[in-house]
């Protein structure tokens, strides 16, 4: 069984169930069952001896089952406002996704009991800070596990209530230790994954809604349609490149208002010294195959690396119950997630650099030859003020983005008695990403407010290609043309929500 982003998508915002096959319960089964039979007469990491650097020790045996409990409720020490709704899910789907790998010798009703946990939207209270990404997420993954055995606090119809009470309420167990559960349950990677799965499908809606942004850019400087062409684009070897390039066609179809240069420059009309416009348009309007291409690009390799994640054994030791033995290493090590969090957070901050650079062009009449207003001012010049004040919160938004584009990854503190002496920070990374996107949804809602007020400026909403002719009614559902100054903070929190929920834009 594979767990996909889109499966992620379907279960968050479709509200669809996740569903387990009887054949990969199966293999639970049986890696549990050779688990309970090879641990009987031999040391096993986190079994019968203690966790971290107190591996040394070993526990007897009638103390096995308190100290499974015992590293759920001593890592429980999560701070900070609880994680979304969502993050949480993903995680729990994560988490399951691990399991199911038939490597963690967890028993079979974990799992279940997680399934429960998603199908009911019962989520655990997991608190923003806690994890050093290796030796996985132990702190909020311990918020999780304590939920399951009935302690703690979960997330339940709009309500903060006990756990134990809401298992009661949905004639739900608690979750019983068998062998190794605990360790099994807070050991892994599994809330970084949640929140870097959800974190790409808003980075991909972010894209694509700016690709078609781009074009109605384009549309509105009247620019030449050759930036997006398949023969200009092909000489570069980029898939990303490409495939912006493709999207942007396609997106342009039946546009009346972009030009075609050689209907307008190659006729060999033109005798004039200086060209009263411009003979290619400024990098934000034509660079975007080759602005947008690399970030396209480091989305989806982000997207295989996520998946690949999604599918994986991610905690230690590894319960091999075919070649019956038990492995020790660091599967839970986050590097993996915490370069790719890195990179599309980088990836985003240039998305937004380059909106913001547009959303200039639309407000700055010396830049864009006076064929729009100072600052889409419909109002009167001097009294009036139009957008101008938006450019503020987009220019300052970006360059909070700029700063939190520092690297997380090669932020590494050694801690835990130096037995994590190098950790990948990857909860750190994908929170980061995460305020860079809401970042990003609030510089590409301003960017969409001013390309419909240009559009109305200009009349042209008719000569728009009808993909970006159906961007502009959305935009209007959300607000609408400006004359007389007025707030815009509201309205700019309505097409963010909008973008966030906009059916899937093509």
């Amino acid at each position: 069984m594979i767990i996909r982003l889109e499966d992620i998508h379907d279960i968050l915002y479709a509200g669809k169930a996740l569903k387990i096959d009887k054949k990969t319960m199966a293999r639970v089964e049986a890696c549990y069952d050779f688990l309970e039979r090879f641990a009987n007469d031999r040391i096993i990491y986190g079994i019968n001896t203690g966790f971290g650097p107190m591996a040394q020790w070993r526990v007897e045996d009638d103390h096995l089952t308190e100290l499974q409990y015992n590293i759920i409720r001593s890592h429980s020490t999560g701070a900070g406002e609880p994680l979304d709704d969502n993050d949480v899910l993903a995680a729990m789907i994560a988490r399951v996704g691990s399991f199911l790998q038939a490597r963690s010798g967890i028993h079979p009703d974990w799992i279940r009991l997680l399934q429960a946990f998603i199908n009911k939207r019962i989520i655990p209270f997991i608190p923003r800070h806690g994890s050093v990404g290796a030796s996985g997420d132990l702190v909020q993954l311990a918020h999780i596990a304590l939920c399951m055995i009935g302690e703690g606090k979960v997330h339940y119809k709009g309500e903060w209530r006990p756990s134990a009470e809401v298992l009661k309420a949905e004639s739900l167990k608690p979750a019983s230790i068998h062998i190794r559960e605990g360790l099994s349950a807070t050991n892994g990677t599994s809330v970084m994954t949640g929140i870097a799965a959800v974190n790409h499908l808003h980075a991909a809606r972010l894209l694509t809604v700016a690709i078609a942004a781009a074009v109605w850019m384009n549309e509105i400087a009247e620019s030449y349609d050759d930036l997006m062409s398949e023969e200009l684009n092909a000489c570069r070897r980029h898939e990303g490149q490409q495939y912006v390039a493709m999207k942007m066609r396609e997106m342009a179809e039946g546009s009346k208002r972009l030009q075609k240069r050689e209907h307008a420059l190659y006729d060999g009309g033109h005798k004039e010294h200086v060209f009263a416009k411009k003979v290619q348009a400024y990098y934000s309007l034509r660079c975007i195959p080759q602005i947008y291409g690399p970030i396209c690009d480091t989305l989806s390799v982000a997207a295989q690396v996520i998946e690949e994640e999604l599918n994986s054994a991610s905690d230690n030791p590894i319960v091999d119950y075919e070649a019956k033995n038990v492995f020790h290493g660091g599967n839970f090590h986050g590097d993996y997630i915490s370069l790719e969090e890195d990179k599309v957070k980088i990836a985003l901050t240039r998305l937004t650099m380059t909106m913001e650079r547009q959303l200039n062009y639309l407000f700055h009449d010396r830049i864009n030859d006076a064929i729009l207003p100072p600052f889409l001012n419909k109002g009167v010049l001097g009294l009036n003020y139009g957008m101008q004040a938006c450019q503020f919160t987009a220019t300052s938004t970006t360059a909070e983005c700029q700063t939190l584009s520092m690297p997380n990854y090669v932020h590494s503190i050694p801690n835990n008695n130096d037995n994590q002496d190098i950790v990948s920070m990857g909860t750190n990374s994908a929170l980061l990403c995460r305020q860079v996107i809401d970042n990003c949804y609030q510089v590409e809602a301003i960017l969409l407010m001013a390309l419909s007020q240009a559009t109305d400026i200009l009349g042209c909403k008719d000569e728009l290609a009808q993909t970006t002719q159906n961007l502009y009614e959305q935009v209007r559902s959300c607000t609408d043309c400006r004359v007389e100054d007025k707030p815009f903070y509201e309205d700019i929190q309505r097409i963010v929500d909008m973008l966030k929920n906009l059916a899937d834009f093509e």
